[in-house]
């Protein structure tokens, strides 16, 4: 298992695993194929955070961090985080997750937040955003809305997230 930031060449293959990946979830709008493209064209994307996972030359994992707003702060969302259906329960996704922090740590962000699955994403460090203060702009379950320090620093953000607008379309 290779994991790598992806290349131009990667895109139509990054576009069918996360479409496959979300397309029979339960908690989706199934648009996520389409927001990781909007975001690839945004001002909040940063090319060596857009991770894949690669094996035997196929690519069966994506994972993308951008850049969100919290108060006057930068911080990095994690959306969406996509295995291959026939690929899950490998541990992919967490490599993937391991390896963006990794190179966000190293870019100097300091936090990564998400909505995500209560019990996956607490395995990996991540807790309620609420304990440092973030908020959302939409209603979401305290235990969903959740953070990961990257420096290893709890400092209160204290403030709304703001989403890039390609997140609202």
């Amino acid at each position: 298992m290779i994991i790598r930031q992806e290349k131009t060449g990667d895109i139509d293959a990054v576009h069918e695993v996360v479409r496959q990946a979300f397309e029979k979830a339960l908690h989706t709008n199934h648009d996520e194929h389409n927001l990781v493209n909007r975001l690839r064209e945004s001002e909040a994307f940063i090319p060596e955070l857009s991770l894949v996972a690669e094996e035997n030359g196929r690519i069966v994992g994506h994972i993308l961090f951008t850049k969100l707003n919290v108060g006057d702060t930068v911080q990095l969302g994690l959306a969406p985080l996509a295995v291959l259906p026939q690929w899950q329960g490998k541990g992919i996704g967490g490599k993937l997750i391991e390896a963006g922090h990794a190179k966000a740590k190293e870019l100097g962000f300091d936090y990564s937040i998400l909505v995500g699955h209560e019990s996956y994403y607490p395995r990996f460090g991540y807790f309620p955003a609420s304990c440092i203060g973030v908020t959302a702009p939409f209603d979401v379950p305290d235990e969903n809305l959740m953070a990961f320090s990257l420096q290893g620093k709890n400092t209160p953000l204290d403030g709304m997230l703001e989403y890039p607008a390609e997140f609202l379309l």
